[in-house]
């Protein structure tokens, strides 16, 4: 689409944005499709269901940035986040990866199932969404009257330097032959997600399960359509050029008569998809902000979509319910799972959608290792609530080493309690 002014265009990217996010809401509500249930299903039932699902999401991301690279309709090396980028922080997105994956445990989901909640009347995760929020923010942003960050605070100083900077970009097919990138790119993704579509179908289960047929379709197709919606779809028509909205905002002193409708954040104008922890925290600057329009980004209206989707379809199907805290332990681990969500998911650069799938979907070296921080975080946690509910006595190393053991990460001889 070719606008004349900036304005319809932002209006047309932000609408269209939360369009595809309403979409995927009520998907994603009616088809249960949760990366933590995939991790849950997983370890203590063997059910797999889920998590191909989630994989199947991946690989029609994947596939689909593949193909719009190859035409040429989609840049993911100039994102936001910057998944490509030269320097792979490997240990933030290991550290932030196994923190989220601890802190969306204790909280009952991920920043999208959050989301997913809220629409279905979960009270007790808007709570989470507004711890979430401020964590989240101030990790970015410093604090008033100062120009400390949470992140410069607790983390910069030391995790910043086990930091790698690479020659090429941190992607696969960078990494691999540099020279022949795209076509690189294009193999490497290619073969991965046809690979991973095998592997998905082979069970006969999953080929027989709709609603995991179609989470999985959906929210892949989402996250393609969140990059091709911000990379491609929408141009201004400015001085006899076709710019997008970035290029167009990074000149704006040169093509605009005033300040007025100029962008808070040029950023957040780069090719983008979905992802909802920084979202979280736009949330929080939006509202301090005054509900300026200035701070209206991608994020904000994928966020917004999210929860209207999911609020339209509980609606729809009667499934609407206010839940509370069922208790202080209840609000308690919430709220802990919240704070550690809201420092992993900044720190590993993005949550299960944003790095687990937006992320990997580039083929990004960090998002793959902030992929398996955030199942082995998951994972672990699970295991050691189940031996502690099973075993009474059991102390947090027992069941921290059996989980391990479980996984099958220790030699079965370090077993401290039995098999479940």
């Amino acid at each position: 689409m070719v606008f004349q002014d900036f304005a319809s265009a932002q209006s047309y990217f932000l609408w269209a944005t939360f369009i595809v996010a309403l979409v995927m809401g009520a998907v994603v509500n009616k088809t249960n499709f949760c990366t933590m249930g995939a991790v849950s299903d997983s370890v203590n039932m063997g059910d797999n269901g889920r998590m191909r699902a989630w994989f199947l999401a991946i690989a029609v991301a994947m596939l689909g940035v593949v193909i719009l690279e190859a035409m040429n309709l989609v840049n993911t090396d100039s994102a936001f986040p910057p998944y490509r980028g030269d320097q792979l922080i490997w240990a933030e997105n290991l550290l932030g990866g196994i923190v989220f994956g601890i802190g969306m445990t204790l909280a009952s989901g991920c920043g999208n199932k959050t989301l997913i909640r809220i629409g279905g009347g979960n009270i007790k995760s808007i709570m989470v969404l507004l711890v979430i929020g401020v964590i989240a923010y101030y990790m970015i942003n410093p604090f008033p009257g100062s120009d400390q960050t949470l992140m410069s605070l607790l983390f910069f100083d030391w995790i910043r330097p086990l930091a790698v900077s690479l020659k090429t970009p941190q992607d696969l097919g960078a990494i691999i032959d540099a020279e022949h990138v795209e076509r690189m790119r294009m193999v490497i993704g290619g073969f991965i997600a046809v690979v991973i579509l095998f592997i998905v179908f082979i069970s006969k289960e999953f080929r027989s399960s709709f609603d995991n047929i179609l989470g999985g379709l959906v929210v892949g197709l989402a996250v393609l359509a969140g990059w091709y919606i911000s990379g491609a779809m929408v141009k201004i028509e400015a001085e006899g050029e076709l710019l997008r909205l970035i290029d167009y905002a990074q000149n704006w002193d040169m093509l605009a008569d005033s300040d007025e409708g100029k962008p808070a954040e040029m950023r957040s104008l780069n090719s983008q998809s979905f992802t909802f922890i920084n979202p979280m925290g736009q949330t929080y600057g939006y509202v301090t902000g005054g509900f300026a329009a200035k701070y209206l980004t991608f994020g904000l209206m994928a966020l917004f979509g999210v929860i209207a989707g999911s609020f339209l379809w509980s609606v729809v199907t009667r499934s609407f319910r206010i839940e509370w805290f069922a208790s202080f332990k209840d609000f308690f681990n919430h709220l802990i799972g919240a704070v550690l969500m809201g420092f992993g998911g900044v720190l590993a650069v993005g949550c299960t959608i944003g790095q687990g799938i937006t992320g990997v979907s580039t083929l990004a070296l960090g998002s793959m290792i902030a992929l398996a921080g955030i199942i082995f975080g998951s994972a672990i946690t699970m295991k050691i609530q189940l031996y502690k509910m099973m075993y009474e006595d059991a102390s947090f190393m027992s069941a921290f080493i059996t989980g391990l053991v479980d996984m099958r990460l220790l030699p079965k001889g370090m077993r401290k309690l039995e098999g479940i």
